[in-house]
């Protein structure tokens, strides 16, 4: 059984669930697709899946049976109009899942007026599955090609995969928060993407496991992977300062800058300094985690001694910087080079050709589900793994223009 997603209240209402079942008629792969599900694109070649339709009451209430498997509720069940209010649902619909759930005998009828028993027996007729929470920076970031693909293989791997319901942009940061935050999640393990150095120096004090795709996690005892865009940052710099550029400003998110720069940014700003320049926050400027600040920032960058090449992280933010120079009427890169520190799928049809840093997604997301493997079978696991970048140099740098 597959969904879109896990934000129930707006997601499924308008994205039913799909139930993929072999047909009726023998078939040599009959038992494997019985016995494990797999998504669309692993059945064989002429193989023909029967789909079946979940109703939104079917829905509701594998949400309802998923948060009493987590533990949220523990004795009474609450109302239909308590979870319907929450859920976003109508009563009729939410009474319908509950009776759903009272058929399987996973509730109790006490009758009129008076909450349902949870029946937590009922439970524990098939083996629990690892749960694992994946925590992004922001929940844009769930549209990431290697972020899909991540899911489907923790799926193949059997575990819940599913993603809480707040990235880390809208957490505090404060211990005790976090604490209540993690155990209303009721995740067994962690992932956590382009984590800050605080969200994971507490995650790597704590005995649930837990594990760093990117992010500020250099020194902390943490089971990690990611690419060491280190040795492509200065490559990238040294190029732009080979090309006669002086005035270059890196553009990365908060949590690349604070509580001090990272490691790439360290990188940039020496490489600028053994070149003879003079550093400082005109070279890695400051902005909060918004749009309206990111475009604020970047037209006081252009007010009075404007950069003749921008490095810019991640995909998305190039694509803003890039349609934000041309409306600004400047040239790339006659007027202004520009390069993102990142791949992305659509930079191969791109024109001209995007200047970045390429690094393989896929060591880092099989080393993923090599550790929640590890963690399932109760193996500790605080390997550290890094993934070769390199610059790719593209059509969007050029020499300054004089």
């Amino acid at each position: 059984m597959y969904q879109s997603g896990y934000d129930v209240g707006k997601l499924l209402p308008l994205c039913p669930l799909f139930k993929l079942t072999p047909p009726d008629q023998p078939d040599p792969f009959l038992g494997m697709f019985i016995d494990n599900p797999v998504p669309f694109y692993q059945y064989p070649f002429n193989y023909m899946p029967r789909i079946e339709v979940f109703t939104i009451a079917e829905q509701v209430a594998a949400h309802l049976r998923q948060e009493i498997a987590r533990g949220r509720w523990q004795e009474l069940m609450p109302g239909r109009n308590e979870l319907a209010k929450e859920l976003g649902f109508n009563n009729k619909t939410l009474e319908a899942a509950l009776k759903l759930l009272q058929k399987e005998g996973l509730l109790i009828n006490q009758g009129a007026g008076r909450k349902r028993l949870i029946n937590h027996s009922a439970n524990k007729k098939t083996p629990t599955k690892l749960r694992v929470a994946v925590l992004l920076l922001d929940k844009m970031d769930r549209a990431n090609h290697f972020m899909i693909e991540l899911f489907h293989l923790l799926e193949e791997a059997g575990c819940i995969a599913f993603y809480p319901e707040k990235s880390m942009s809208e957490l505090s940061t404060e211990p005790d928060y976090l604490t209540d935050f993690v155990q209303r999640t009721g995740a067994d393990a962690w992932i956590i993407t382009a984590g800050s150095r605080e969200i994971l120096e507490w995650f790597s004090s704590q005995d649930i496991p837990a594990f760093a795709m990117f992010g500020r996690r250099s020194g902390l005892p943490i089971a990690s992977a990611g690419p060491d865009k280190v040795t492509a940052v200065s490559d990238t710099t040294r190029r732009l300062l080979n090309m006669g550029h002086r005035r270059i400003s890196l553009l990365c998110r908060p949590q690349r800058r604070n509580p001090r720069p990272g490691k790439s940014e360290r990188t940039f700003i020496e490489t600028l300094s053994e070149a003879g320049i003079q550093t400082g926050p005109y070279n890695l400027p400051d902005w909060k985690e918004n749009k309206a600040s990111f475009l604020t920032m970047l037209d006081s960058l252009f007010l009075h001694t404007p950069p003749t090449a921008l490095i810019v992280d991640e995909a998305f933010l190039f694509n803003t910087t890039y349609f934000h120079l041309t409306h600004r009427g400047l040239r790339v890169p006659g007027d202004v080079s520009i390069i993102c520190t990142d791949n992305d799928p659509n930079f191969d049809w791109c024109h001209p050709s995007v200047a970045h840093i390429h690094w393989d997604y896929r060591p880092v997301i099989n080393r993923v589900v090599r550790w929640v493997n590890n963690i399932s079978h109760g193996k500790k696991d605080l390997r550290q793994t890094l993934t070769k970048a390199e610059f790719i140099e593209g059509e969007t740098i050029g020499p300054v223009k004089t």
